[in-house]
């Protein structure tokens, strides 16, 4: 089970932290990402971590503002996102794969689980 928390209403150039708590299963031994769909739009990954975290991706339009870490210790998989921009409204799903994808790979269609999504807004 995936559980997403930390999503909220910020203005623009701000920061938030979203966590994804696991249950049932060990974080370290998937490959896991962060989603987002913005309204209206179809859903996009934002950045991937692969199992043995040698691998680390961003979309190009986070590359540099956000960042993808895993506490192995709490089960929890983390965004950080900093200088938050309007277009980055969406709810954000956190998800993991089985099969360990890697990068841009970790696409929507291979992902095994998926938490519930939490809401991010960033006010102009």
């Amino acid at each position: 089970q995936l559980v997403e928390s930390g999503g909220g209403l910020v203005q623009a150039g701000g920061s938030l932290r979203l966590s994804c708590a696991v249950s049932g299963g060990t974080v370290s031994r998937y490959s896991m990402g962060w989603f987002r769909q913005p309204p209206g739009l179809e859903r996009e990954l934002v950045a991937s971590i692969r199992r043995d975290t040698a691998n680390i991706y961003y979309s190009g339009s986070v590359k540099g503002r956000f960042t993808i870490s895993r506490d192995n210790a709490e089960n929890t998989l983390y965004l950080q996102m900093n200088s938050l921009k309007y277009e980055d409204t969406a709810v954000y799903y956190c998800a993991a794969d089985l099969d360990s994808c890697i990068g841009y790979g970790c696409s929507v269609a291979v992902m095994d689980y998926w938490g519930k999504g939490t809401l991010v807004t960033v006010s102009s």
